[in-house]
């Protein structure tokens, strides 16, 4: 399957975010749905049963918290909470109530998209075996990437770099962040293994000027796509 067999659900009151994600989801293949509050968004959820519902907190009617416990009768949802607010304790209610992410405003699409990825990959990872991310093609059952209709020959770490970057794309990714998504937590070894993988990645896409994954000083790397 496809991202576009994805149902995504969104949920806020304010027109100009809604409109945002709209556009911004379906630009990614995505199906998208929306709701300005709480009732509707019920509703909808019952009637089209979505993978993800990003949700805001501050909402007419019943709010954001409300409406995750609501929705946990309903299905297993993905739920995505979105809020102008930053208190720990707003994020440990969300979360206790069944929330399953939380993204405080105002926040990059980029980082929204990847949490979005990662919550279908965790809780639906029957479902897309296949994503398009510019040139590039992750074919997650046969653990394969093309480059403008190429395959990759990657080995299974460089896979899991490349894969790991390009569902972030557009965001800058530290050094211990791709060590801990790509090699574990637990990961003894030294940083710099990092630099001979990404090196290696580079030489596989041609990309001698690194412009396709660029280096950030003193932050990391991130991918640009055209």
């Amino acid at each position: 399957m496809r991202a576009s067999d994805v149902k995504i659900l969104v949920v806020d009151d304010e027109e100009s975010i809604v409109r945002f994600l709209e556009l911004g989801l379906r630009n990614e293949g995505f199906q998208v749905w929306t709701a300005p509050d709480g009732l509707t968004a019920v509703s909808l959820a019952r009637e089209v049963q979505p993978h993800v519902v990003i949700l805001d907190v501050m909402m007419p009617g019943p709010d954001g918290f409300e409406v995750v416990q609501m929705l946990r009768k309903l299905g297993s949802f993905a739920i995505i909470m979105l809020t102008a607010k930053d208190e720990v304790e707003d994020r440990v209610k969300g979360l206790n109530l069944g929330a399953d992410d939380y993204v405080v405003k105002p926040f990059s699409f980029q980082e929204l998209l990847a949490r979005i990825h990662a919550r279908l990959r965790n809780q639906f990872p029957q479902l897309v075996d296949e994503w398009v991310v510019g040139p590039f093609t992750i074919h997650e059952q046969r653990r394969e990437i093309t480059y403008q209709g190429q395959p990759l020959s990657l080995s299974a770490t460089e896979y899991e770099l490349l894969r790991y970057l390009l569902i972030n794309h557009g965001i800058v990714l530290s050094k211990q962040k791709i060590l801990d998504a790509v090699w574990g937590y637990d990961f003894g070894g030294q940083d710099n293994i990092v630099e001979v993988y990404i090196r290696s990645l580079r030489e596989k896409l041609g990309d001698t000027d690194r412009q396709l994954i660029r280096t950030i000083r003193g932050a990391g790397y991130r991918v640009d796509l055209p």
